[in-house]
């Protein structure tokens, strides 16, 4: 069975950082590409980024380009999320997913387990 555990989110003020981490199971974890999503009140789920499996290609939605960087370690079974320069407009929950495949992607439907979400506020 796949499981997915986000940690690491919490209150930060607008201009500071935090590092969300998703430790995953139940897959050969290095095979898979990992993705961030988020889903703000009222809003739907959204892309943040995405790593492949095996190269650790990743890509990036427009709206957090320069200021994420998604980040994975095979030998921990873990993928990060370093969030800097936060501004108000990222709070949401920010959910960890696990591919059915290595190449990695924007869409929802490429992402077979999700995590329960960890919430990032950012204050103004």
């Amino acid at each position: 069975q796949v499981q997915l555990v986000e940690s690491g989110g919490g209150l930060v003020q607008a201009g500071g950082s935090l590092r969300l981490s998703c430790a995953a199971s139940g897959r050969t974890f290095s095979s898979y590409a990992m993705g961030w999503f988020r889903q703000a009140p009222g809003k739907e789920r959204e892309f943040v980024a995405a790593i492949s499996g095996s190269l650790g290609n990743t890509y990036y939605a427009n709206s957090v380009k320069g200021r994420f960087t998604i980040s994975r370690d095979n030998a921990k079974n873990t993928v990060y999320l370093q969030m800097n320069s936060l501004k108000p407009e990222d709070t949401a929950v920010y959910y960890c997913a696990i591919s059915g495949g290595d190449a990695p992607g924007w869409s929802r439907l490429l992402y077979d387990y999700w995590g329960q979400g960890t919430q990032v506020t950012v204050s103004s």
